[in-house]
């Protein structure tokens, strides 16, 4: 662990990863339920998210995130409300107003921009944000996540190359959840990691247990350190596992044993975390009694706030979908 990290932050990682589990949990429930249309987890990836967030200035730094960073996106202050509508597409979904799809998030407090269905296209938006930083003499980074399927995108290679070239804050964080969709890693990429790519693109490139929320927080903040310095953009890969199929729509079962995903289980995020706690003396059972009902009570008061609010109305599809002005400095 960080022996920068004091024990209250401690916990309050561990809170974020079990808060955004919790959630994650209860999406799943709705589906099934039939009273929401599509949910996309991020169960099992808890760790890398949260401590990627909170290596960063949040509200000041950038971040475009991928559909399965909802535990990122309340580390860097969206809410369970602010999930549970955009889960059941109503009005006051702050990504888009309910016209979006869950999970494509966009919040302006956080500096969060959302992303298209497309994979990999927000890494692009990352590079261009981070030449703007630069041109603009900010002590701002960019992070950027994406899976490791989607490091096989063009879009992802040229914007990767483009910071490398012009030395831009940008770190590139792939969670490796060791499938895109069905497709194995041994099947994604003819390296055993998608760090390994960074060398032949010219910048720096990092390992790290994407269980271990902090060993991710760490590493990135010597990499967010370095990138605010002026050392450039790294490439960060961090190792987890997918414990979920690939969404509400998906049969894992098709192309994975339930030996398989029993075994991985057992490197959950959650219970790494709090086995680190616990060996610290951090984490009683009083403790996460208290965190588990406070979790439970935020996740109900959400879902009960999205399901009276109010969808957007049939005319309100048309607008606002341009900016009306758009100024030159």
């Amino acid at each position: 662990m960080s022996d920068e990290l004091s024990p209250e932050m401690k916990k309050e990682m561990y809170w974020m990863m079990l808060l955004a589990r919790r959630l994650d949990e209860r999406a799943w429930v709705l589906h099934r339920q039939g009273k929401i249309a599509f949910h996309i987890s991020g169960i099992g990836q808890e760790a890398a998210q949260v401590g990627a967030a909170f290596a960063l200035q949040r509200g000041v730094d950038w971040v475009t995130p991928y559909y399965r960073d909802l535990a990122l996106m309340l580390s860097l202050g969206y809410t369970p409300r602010h999930f549970a509508l955009s889960l059941y597409g109503k009005r006051e979904e702050p990504s888009s107003g309910g016209r979006q799809m869950p999970s494509h998030w966009g919040y302006k407090p956080a500096n969060a921009v959302s992303h298209s269905a497309p994979v990999a296209t927000q890494a692009s938006h990352a590079a261009g944000i981070g030449l703007a930083i630069k041109l603009n003499g900010e002590s701002k980074v960019v992070l950027s996540t994406i899976g490791e399927g989607s490091t096989s995108q063009g879009e992802w290679y040229e914007a990767v190359n483009w910071a490398a070239i012009h030395n831009l804050p940008v770190i590139f964080m792939v969670e490796n959840n060791m499938y895109a969709i069905s497709v194995p890693v041994a099947k994604q990429m003819a390296v055993p990691s998608a760090a390994d790519k960074a060398c032949g693109l010219g910048l720096d490139g990092r390992k790290v247990d994407g269980t271990d929320v902090f060993a991710v927080y760490a590493m990135m903040q010597e990499l967010v350190a370095k990138a605010r310095n002026g050392g450039g953009p790294s490439l960060i890969e961090a190792r987890m596992y997918r414990i979920t199929p690939h969404s509400s729509d998906d049969d894992d079962r098709s192309y994975r044993s339930r030996e398989e995903v029993d075994e991985a289980k057992k490197s959950d995020p959650l219970l790494v975390g709090k086995r680190q706690l616990e060996a610290e003396g951090l984490l009683s059972e009083a403790d996460l009694e208290s965190m588990e009902a406070k979790a439970k009570d935020m996740v109900d008061d959400a879902i009960q706030y999205a399901e009276a609010a109010p969808y957007p109305e049939v005319a309100e599809g048309e607008y606002p979908v341009y900016a009306e002005e758009v100024r030159h400095a």
